[in-house]
């Protein structure tokens, strides 16, 4: 068989699919997130992993249903494609990509970061942003990372599957020491840093909520190496953000029941300052007595970056893949080697997680871009099920989401909340960037190529002009909480987008295909082998 012929083994088990969430789900974001919502929100901030969990729960609910239909790796990308045409599908293969293939580099980053104090010189002391050294030993991690899935993917999972259950093993353990060792229920009494909710919400956008729990992508990016997609992926989608959720919530009581309240009567939460930022749940461990516990925390801050950056290596180079199937990106990047590999699409991932380290060049910097373009890039899913489940009926769903017509439009309008608690810095960058592939592209296909307005088949995304530019107006004039001019309060924030977002959505699914030409698009996929019917 040749090269371009080889398909994607079908090695990935239930245990394999879930292990792979919730190794994605718990990276350096733990490390990080109970300190970073603490400041926001204080004692509320258990409220932002549970609201935060609701909502990915009903964006995993959605793309439960989504994968069984779309059993096949790099699934998103061909659903917008059926659904909406070329011109989404090409977007929304960029705009996986960009939100995907920078979590390796991310993770290698914190890797990096936190060895500074094995290994000094590899970042800045003062700015926390890696040095030339740090960046040629991030560059060997993330080349390491790429070199081991280059193994079959049961080996790959099976490697994640052990590294799993340390990553599973030291949160619940933090928690526990923490509580164990110093317990002030008093704290829960100190105001949080903002008047009401809003650090709540703006926590889970800016504070890793949605960064840590978004795990549940690597089970819908394997869909197409399972062999029962329609009892192992809505389980494994579902059961990681149940996990992580739960963990996370128990992990952000600890840390807010252990700080010493002396450390709260100066400035309050957000006046919260640990010695040794590269680690604060290790700091926090060491000034309530548990030292012992910091060296393993220390360690595990390469362990858990490490294998989370590798099971999104083995993700990404799938969404690349799926990109090249659908021409989003050159159909060589669809290319896989004997053992299932798509081996070209991982050499692009390298390459391109290489490059992300000079705009960003520390995780403090990263973490708030991939957060914004990652909720971006699953909001689509609710507008995609309900156009799919009126085109195409009687399609196999061995999993069907009961009241997807309410369920959808209240995750879609959840998700555009997220995008502006951001901020209105971070979603001008976003929307910057994606305008950017988007006027490349179209100079491309008009003036070089010289091919018809036809073949670019913009009706089908046409909706994201004023989707687009909607949320970036609102951004505008939100509250001074949201980076905006203040024209609108927090709550008129809210409404507004909510009214906006129902707008949008019946917008997006009048402006699709034809029920016909999402069956033949439908059709086309199964006819090529991308689908496992």
């Amino acid at each position: 068989m040749s090269a371009k012929g080889r398909e994607l083994k079908h090695q990935a088990g239930l245990l394999g699919l879930l292990f792979a969430g919730v190794g994605g789900m718990i990276g350096s974001g733990w490390l990080f997130g109970p300190l970073e919502t603490a400041l926001q929100a204080g004692p509320l901030s258990i409220w932002s992993w549970v609201i935060g969990g609701v909502i990915v729960l009903l964006l995993a609910l959605v793309f439960a249903e989504l994968a069984t239909l779309f059993p096949l790796s790099g699934a998103l990308v061909h659903m917008s494609y059926v659904s909406h045409g070329a011109r989404l599908g090409f977007i929304w293969g960029w705009v996986l990509m960009l939100a995907y293939v920078a979590i390796a580099p991310i993770e290698t980053m914190a890797i990096v970061t936190y060895a500074d104090a094995y290994l000094p010189g590899l970042t800045d002391s003062q700015t926390g942003v890696i040095t030339t050294r740090g960046m040629i030993a991030a560059a060997l991690l993330l080349g390491l990372m790429v070199a081991l899935n280059f193994l079959m993917i049961r080996t790959v999972l099976g490697l994640n599957a052990w590294a799993t259950w340390w990553k599973l093993f030291v949160p619940v353990a933090t928690a526990l020491i923490l509580m164990g060792y110093s317990w002030h229920p008093e704290n829960l009494s100190v105001a949080p840093p903002r008047a009401g909710f809003e650090g709540v919400f703006t926590a889970i956008a800016t504070g890793g909520v949605f960064f840590s729990l978004f795990g549940f992508r690597q089970a819908i990016d394997l869909a197409g190496e399972t062999d029962n997609p329609g009892r192992n992926l809505p389980i494994a989608i579902i059961g990681t953000v149940v996990i992580g959720t739960a963990l996370y919530v128990l992990l952000q009581w600890a840390f807010i029941m252990a700080i010493p309240p002396a450390m709260l009567a100066q400035g309050g939460w957000s006046g919260l300052h640990l010695q040794g930022l590269i680690g604060p749940l290790a700091a926090l461990s060491t000034i309530v007595g548990a030292s012992w516990w910091a060296s393993i925390l220390y360690a595990d801050a390469v362990i858990s970056p490490g294998a989370c950056g590798f099971v999104f290596t083995t993700s990404t180079s799938r969404v690349v893949m799926a990109s090249g199937q659908t021409g989003a990106l050159p159909a060589a990047l669809a290319r896989v080697n004997a053992k299932g590999v798509p081996w070209v699409a991982l050499i692009a991932t390298y390459l391109v997680g290489l490059a992300f380290f000079f705009p960003f060049p520390s995780w403090q910097k990263m973490v708030g871009y991939i957060s914004s373009i990652t909720v971006l890039s699953y909001g689509i899913g609710p507008i995609l099920l309900l156009r799919l489940r009126r085109a195409i009926p009687d399609a196999p769903r061995p999993f069907r989401l009961r009241g997807a017509f309410w369920i959808a439009p209240v995750a879609f309008v959840s998700a555009n909340w997220i995008i502006l608690w951001s901020g209105a810095e971070t979603v001008s960058f976003l929307f910057q960037i994606i305008a950017l592939i988007v006027v490349l592209h179209a100079v491309y296909h008009f003036l070089i190529s010289r091919q018809s307005s036809a073949a670019y088949e913009w009706q089908g995304a046409a909706w994201l002009v004023p989707y687009f530019g909607g949320i970036w107006a609102i951004s505008q004039l939100s509250a001074h909480e949201l980076g905006g001019n203040g024209t609108l309060s927090f709550m008129a924030t809210m409404v507004v987008t909510m009214v906006f977002s129902l707008l949008v959505m019946w917008l997006a699914l009048k402006t699709s295909r034809s029920d016909e030409q999402i069956k033949v698009a439908f059709a086309e996929i199964l006819a090529k082998g991308k689908l496992i019917s």
